[in-house]
């Protein structure tokens, strides 16, 4: 009865923003069915089709809500639900050109045209037509011309296949910049220059074999020596940018910003007009939440951002990107720009001022914020010792140095704070894009979770019915299994995403790319535990630098905690107030907490209290 209960709850509360939606004359959502449709009818009639897959499946002939997600090669976000993310049309003898009339399936994450006849070129404005697409696979066809450099912004691709086809010129070098990319080829095409340098990846020789006049690592050196990509280019720019602030600073700087990570991880993608548009606002006040910025004025802010250059980014996510800010004095802040709020000033203000009160010695304090036309900026407390992701993975020429009681302090002080948001807060809050890199440290190593409530900033809508996309609602490795299948955010999910953190914490690997398992193992970390769960062997997973010390009974409790975390059913979870009391006990002996910190809500008892409840703001 209570599950049919929230079906209830989350179909009346969609209706009604919906029916909203429609009252105001916003009609986006009511035509996106209707775009994915004509998206399909699109590249149906843009395609040649000699074995009729398309021909027999595709029957546009039909008003049932979700036909189109039975057509062969198509998945929907839900099979009810005529709302396209991927289309699979992989060895089907297809011939034409790239279709056109795909930018209209809005919401897709997968294009897959492999192994059939296209020919012509990529559209140059591919990035336009694919937002949002996270794999894109135009292998085995005869598609010529030069690879469109526009792809550099389809800033969410994790997989680009473009080998043998007959692309000619020169690799763009701006794809080094796609930091998601995992999987990359353009073997077996006629291309020639320099190979691109990725930023967070190395790609084999395999990956552009079969191209005579290509040169650089892991190839042959270019002549005349080796030169660097223009992604190289730009990431020594950035940390020249860097050593130039270091200077100028000086002694305080070096104090402050000792063993702090500050790097600029993705370029703003408008650069910094939208901070040029808005100098003429600059006698706008900050609306502050704490007395340290209550005389702040928006010119405080350009100032310490040096006009919020691209050097200054320290962070980008779905949400916007966000700045470091050195202001008067020497204090730091960050600054988040919030992108593509659809809020109301009106409704803006409520939600923000919510935010603002919501505090929690775990939690980044808002500490004020301002409105410039259009414009939504953040102000939050600066935490010297940056990320916990980038504490457990440092860069290749660092060593971690984490000892299993700062390991489990954090997990806790995490926990708690997680714990705390979705049980005791008013109203309680789901995170949605829990990982390591949104939990930061102090000078103390105090956790301390960012971005929480940013969801309320955003689309009122997406509050609710998710916009999944891969590498953007969740960080490839944390999302939990439900998410493409339900679209629902749920404190579940949360469980799952900080299930990672924990495994993370234990093993020392990141969340992909595990540089403990096999070669041959291409998963995930949350893949390669339930492996060594299958195999008997999952103690192996625990890094070996904590084992031997006298900790090994926590250790294994630790993983076990882990493990129930990220089990695939959500049902099977803990609620995170049990995953806080869990670690809690685990850590017991160093009393990293006092008994009164956090309480469970009494409501909780309830059989009627759903136990994954969504966060309805309205």
């Amino acid at each position: 009865m209570a599950l049919m209960n929230k079906d209830a709850t989350i179909f009346a509360h969609t209706m009604t923003v919906l029916l909203v939606i429609l009252f105001c004359g916003n009609v986006r959502l009511s035509l996106a069915t209707l775009n994915d449709i004509e998206c399909l009818k699109s590249v149906k009639n843009s395609l040649e089709d000699p074995f009729n897959y398309l021909t027999t499946s595709w029957n546009f002939n039909n008003n049932t809500e979700g036909f189109i997600c039975q057509f062969t090669g198509v998945d929907c976000w839900h099979p009810d639900e005529n709302k396209v993310l991927n289309i699979r049309l992989s060895d089907m003898g297809l011939k034409g050109q790239f279709p056109r009339g795909i930018e209209r399936c809005t919401s897709l994450t997968g294009l897959d045209l492999s192994s059939n006849k296209l020919s012509g070129s990529i559209p140059s404005n591919i990035s336009s037509r694919l937002k949002y697409v996270t794999s894109l696979d135009l292998s085995s066809n005869s598609l010529s011309g030069e690879i469109p450099s526009g792809l550099a912004n389809c800033t969410f691709l994790n997989v680009l296949k473009l080998n043998n086809n007959r692309f000619t010129g020169k690799i763009p070098p701006q794809l080094g910049l796609l930091n998601r990319i995992k999987t990359f080829s353009v073997a077996s095409n006629l291309l020639t220059g320099p190979v691109p340098s990725f930023a967070n990846v190395n790609f084999t020789a395999e990956d552009y074999a079969n191209n005579s006049g290509l040169c650089g690592k892991p190839l042959n050196p270019c002549p005349g020596g080796p030169k660097k990509s223009r992604a190289g280019i730009i990431a020594a720019a950035a940390a020249a940018g860097v050593t130039f602030t270091a200077l100028v600073v000086g002694i305080f700087l070096y104090c402050f910003m000792r063993g702090v990570y500050v790097k600029k991880k993705e370029d703003d993608p408008e650069g910094n007009k939208w901070a040029k548009s808005i100098k003429g606002t600059k006698g706008i006040k900050v609306s502050a939440f704490e007395k340290s910025v209550e005389k702040m004025r928006l010119s405080d802010l350009m100032t310490a951002t040096n006009s919020f250059s691209k050097n200054n980014i320290i962070g980008t996510g779905r949400t916007g990107a966000t700045y470091i800010a050195m202001l008067p004095g020497g204090c730091f802040t960050m600054i988040k720009r919030l992108e593509e709020s659809q809020h109301s000033e009106k409704e803006f203000l409520s939600e923000i001022n919510t935010l603002g009160s919501v505090r929690h010695r775990n939690l980044v304090p808002l500490l004020g914020f301002c409105m410039a036309k259009k414009e939504r900026l953040l102000v939050y407390s600066y935490l010297e010792n940056g990320t916990l992701y980038d504490k457990l993975h440092p860069a290749e020429h660092e060593v971690m140095h984490m000892d299993w009681p700062l390991r489990l302090r954090i997990a806790i002080g995490s926990a708690r704070g997680l714990a705390w948001l979705h049980h005791n807060c008013n109203p309680r809050i789901i995170h949605r894009n829990i990982s390591s890199k949104c939990i930061l440290l102090d000078g103390d190593f105090e956790p301390k979770l960012s971005d929480f409530g940013l969801a309320r900033l955003m689309n009122p809508v997406d509050t609710h019915l998710s916009t999944f996309v891969n590498g953007e609602f969740g960080d490839l490795g944390y999302v939990a299994p439900e998410y493409p299948r339900t679209l629902v955010a749920t404190p579940k999910g949360d469980v799952y995403s900080f299930g990672v953190v924990l495994l993370e914490l234990i093993t020392g690997e990141r969340p992909t790319h595990l540089t403990n398992a096999p070669e041959s193992f291409k998963g995930s970390l949350v893949e390669w535990i339930i492996l060594l769960n299958t195999n008997s062997s999952l103690e192996t997973a625990i890094d070996k630098s904590l084992l031997g010390n006298g900790f090994d009974g926590e250790l294994h409790q630790f993983l076990r905690v882990a493990c129930n975390c990220v089990l695939p059913t959500p049902k099977e979870r803990h609620t995170m107030f049990e995953v806080y009391q869990l670690l809690r006990a685990i850590g017991e002996r160093y009393h990293f907490t006092t008994d009164d910190e956090i309480m469970l809500p009494s409501n909780t008892g309830d059989p009627n209290f759903p136990d994954e409840l969504i966060v309805a703001y309205t």
